[in-house]
């Protein structure tokens, strides 16, 4: 395992930050993983009765101009660094984090990693071991989530050899969404093809997990009653839950189902697919290059797939795009609350959920018939509670922290 130059490594010479952690009583120290297309993100937690967050930090644009980036935390100062001008392979970004976390002193001190994976199909819906006879049904999935299942493996495949006494844990997306109604799995197929597991998965569900213990967190055991959440990233969906538990969700099958994305295309009529292998001619593989790294924002604007970027630009395009986003949104939530029988909270999460002001404005409006109204000066001031003292629905905005419903799944983890 190589490191980052001595000049570059962070915390390496420094007693004062070495002592820190010598003074903490790690006992149990979890890394966590969180492997994307393009970054890494990581985070360390002490365990023991409750979770202590250690260490956050992520290795974004791995594939165009690298950066480690470390939160600030009550032990561990903010860092940010380049990792060059070239774009890096995983095996190189995992490096990286194993040469700051090193360099802390902090790596040894793992007992316990977690990962997330995307897919755990309907074999994992809990926490598991990740032996070598998981890790094997878990590649078999890997058609079924193509962009992130073998980011996730190769990831456990690094962490293993680094830390071979370290305990590895794998925590599924899918997992949260396993509660459903059965009808809320089914597709309109032949029965034995849902025997056979073509059935609707969802994903996101480490998020949405994450939002329910906030909620229970919140409000107790109704954890905010008919809840949607909107997880709105370069990802999106939506899950609906009553009581902190997931009733149905707009991700299906596949990541590529439900909310129009950054790339990927959501929701659409079957028979386009058909039309385009049969009359476009196109290729399983050309097909799977339009859905998931040619359509959604980038598809329908042509100018980008980043909301932030759309929202600054005049270009008629541009505002085509995010109006669509909007309206999918608006639509899912109405289905969503039919199923649940009405809303009490709302809440949005992830990138473009917490950062974008104006798209919660316009999605509020949108929902203002299921008594959703929004407080302009919140919204735009960036707090956790944005709804108007009218609304009859209580709209929150509450950070994502997937790494934290990892290393929850951990703390009470046993093998069996």
């Amino acid at each position: 395992m190589g490191t980052i130059a001595d000049d570059e490594a962070p915390g390496c010479r420094d007693e004062a930050r070495e002592s820190d952690w010598d003074r903490s009583t790690m006992t149990d120290t979890i890394l966590i993983l969180n492997g994307g297309s393009s970054s890494l993100k990581f985070a360390v937690f002490q365990g023991g009765d409750a979770l202590h967050l250690l260490v956050r930090g992520s290795v974004s644009s791995i594939g165009q101009r690298p950066r480690l980036h470390v939160a600030p935390t009550a032990t561990t100062p903010p860092f940010d660094r380049s990792l060059g001008e070239r774009p890096i392979s995983m095996d190189k970004a995992f490096e990286a984090v194993a040469s700051y976390l090193t360099g802390r002193g902090l790596l040894r001190r793992v007992r316990r990693v977690g990962h997330r994976v995307v897919h755990g199909g309907r074999e994992f819906a809990r926490a598991t071991l990740l032996d070598q006879r998981a890790l094997d049904a878990l590649r078999r999935l890997e058609p079924l989530a193509p962009i992130h299942q073998a980011i996730n493996l190769e990831l456990v495949g690094l962490a293993n050899r680094l830390l071979p006494d370290a305990m590895q844990v794998g925590c599924f997306d899918t997992a949260f969404h396993a509660t459903r109604p059965e009808l809320a799995r089914l597709y309109g197929l032949p029965h034995e093809m849902s025997e056979q597991g073509i059935v609707s998965y969802g994903f996101h569900g480490l998020s949405y997990s994450h939002i329910a213990s906030e909620l229970h967190r919140r409000y107790g055991a109704a954890a905010g009653g008919r809840t949607i959440a909107a997880h709105l990233g370069s990802g999106a969906s939506l899950c609906a839950m009553k009581a902190g538990v997931s009733q149905a969700t707009t991700m299906g099958f596949s990541t590529l189902d439900g909310l129009v994305m950054s790339t990927r295309c959501g929701a659409m009529d079957p028979g386009v697919l058909l039309h385009l292998m049969q009359e476009r001619k196109l290729s399983p593989d050309e097909l799977g290059d339009l859905l998931y790294e040619r359509s959604g924002l980038l598809g329908v604007s042509g100018i980008s797939g980043d909301m932030q970027t759309l929202l600054a630009s005049e270009d008629a395009a541009a505002m085509r795009a995010v109006d669509l986003f909007v309206y999918r949104v608006a639509l899912e939530i109405g289905s969503l609350a039919a199923v649940i029988g009405g809303l009490d909270t709302l809440v949005f999460t992830a990138g473009i959920g917490e950062h974008a002001p104006k798209i919660r404005h316009s999605i509020c409006e949108s929902a203002a018939w299921l008594g959703v109204a929004i407080d302009v000066g919140l919204n735009r001031g960036g707090e956790d509670l944005v709804s108007a003292p009218n609304s009859r629905v209580d709209v929150l905005v509450i950070p994502a922290d997937e790494e934290r419903a990892v290393a929850s799944e951990l703390l009470n983890f046993e093998t069996v």
